[in-house]
């Protein structure tokens, strides 16, 4: 009678299938899990390695896995869109307009409501200053009634920058100051017409933004002005 002897190597490899054989089933989510994925997952969605550390691959659609030595590019979150609604076109979101409607090409404050435009007043238009003087002439006064109506009768909250200028007799420092009286003579006129004082600024030129030649008496009264901007 031959004693059957037994190959622990054969055995070992013998049994390492069917000891892949028996994980897999014991796992059936990691199988199901497979179908969309190149790598195979286990119960808790980690990567199935071999004893070398390689990662269980398995048909379908791949998907990079860090674990498995894949390059897995970085999110990059996405900027939140910038773009509002905006019927009238004013530059006012409408969940921030409180004036909807607004004309086309009319100004607007930060609340989406109209305002005046800024304003030049000129020796063509009306007769201001005397030289040297800050006092504020009838047409200028006139003008200035209608001006302060007009802001008063828009429903936007303007703010008033008043800014004084002068011809170029005298001296620059001179010029500086006189520039300024006649800038602070327009706003207290507008105060009361009932423009608030606290919604208007004032500040001098000088001489040194003259919109017509020094040369003629004609030019230097266009030079001698106020103009107004608005914000």
């Amino acid at each position: 009678m031959v004693k059957k002897t037994f190959d622990p190597i054969k055995i070992l490899s013998m049994a390492a299938p069917v000891a892949l054989v028996a994980g897999l089933a014991l796992a059936p989510q990691a199988w199901a899990g497979s179908k969309d994925m190149r790598y195979v997952e286990d119960t808790s969605k980690q990567n199935w390695k071999t004893n070398y550390g390689e990662c269980w691959v398995s048909q379908g659609q791949h998907v990079d896995s860090a674990a498995c030595g894949d390059k897995v590019a970085e999110k990059v979150a996405e900027k939140p869109s910038t773009e509002c609604k905006d019927e009238d076109k004013d530059g006012v979101c409408d969940d921030k307009d409180k004036c909807p409607g607004t004309r086309p090409g009319a100004r607007v404050d930060a609340d989406g409501c109209e305002i005046v435009a800024d304003k030049v007043f000129t020796s063509l238009e009306v007769d201001q200053f005397d030289f040297d003087k800050a006092i504020l002439k009838p047409p200028m006064k006139k003008a200035l009634d209608k001006y302060a109506a007009e802001v008063k009768g828009t429903p936007g909250d303007e703010k008033l920058l008043v800014i004084g200028h002068t011809d170029s007799k005298g001296k620059d420092a001179y010029n500086m100051k006189l520039g300024q009286r006649r800038a602070d003579a327009v706003k207290a006129y507008l105060s009361k017409k009932g423009i608030a004082a606290d919604h208007m600024t004032t500040k001098s030129m000088g001489e040194s933004q003259p919109i017509a030649s020094n040369d003629t008496d004609k030019g230097r009264a266009q030079n001698r002005r106020v103009e107004i901007q608005v914000k």
